[in-house]
């Protein structure tokens, strides 16, 4: 087990629910389940490979969505890294993290206000802050970082868009915490704190656009 050691100020409670849709830039009709997507990731901890991503639902939808799908995925059983790259007009906004558990998997959603961004989904030794480089004081048996780039998860005029936190319970199958690591020069980091290493997936949906991440319990 890794322990990060550099303590952050807030741990608020917060239980979520999603959906998703697909990969890259294509949208996928919301009562379908998605499509996963495939890419490259450079080489890092446990040399994950590259790869792009695709889209279901989670616990209650958001509307339009079909909140039956996500119980008929499958759990992931990937342990590859995921990278997507994208080149906004203006770097969307992160107003919100959700995640919820299903039959097999637990759901992390990132809710944005704006256009899809660029991401990188990750295992790494330990979640850091972003910036500063300190490590954070979360424990688990494995950590996944995911990279929003560009993004931003406050207003021009400096407010929060993502309140609450940094370090958000979520005391599901496996996923733990869910924190934010960084919100600095167009990146925001959420890192998910694991009990164990498992197969995961990236998954996208629009109407409105999140980023989904389910990680087999």
């Amino acid at each position: 087990m890794n322990r990060s050691r550099a303590a952050l100020s807030l741990v608020v409670p917060l239980v979520l629910l999603a959906g998703c849709g697909s990969g890259t830039s294509q949208a996928v009709p919301s009562d379908a389940p998605p499509a996963a997507v495939t890419g490259t990731v450079p080489p890092r901890d446990d040399s994950p490979s590259r790869a792009p991503a695709g889209s279901p639902p989670a616990s209650a939808s958001p509307a339009g969505s079909d909140p039956s799908a996500a119980t008929r995925l499958k759990p992931p059983t990937s342990t590859k890294g995921v990278e997507v790259e994208r080149s906004p007009d203006a770097p969307p906004l992160v107003t919100g993290v959700r995640f919820a558990r299903h039959r097999g998997f637990d759901r992390v959603v990132v809710d944005f206000k704006g256009s899809l961004p660029g991401y990188r989904v990750e295992w790494v030794p330990e979640l850091v802050q972003d910036g500063s480089g300190e490590p954070i004081d979360v424990t688990g048996g494995a950590y996944l970082q995911v990279t929003i780039t560009p993004a931003n998860a406050h207003t021009e005029s400096g407010k929060p868009t993502w309140t609450g936190g940094p370090i958000f319970q979520a005391d599901l199958g496996n996923v733990r915490n869910v924190v934010r690591t960084g919100d600095f020069e167009a990146v925001v980091g959420v890192g998910i704190v694991l009990d164990r290493k498992a197969g995961f997936r990236v998954l996208e949906q629009k109407q409105p656009n999140r980023l989904v991440i389910d990680v087999a319990n």
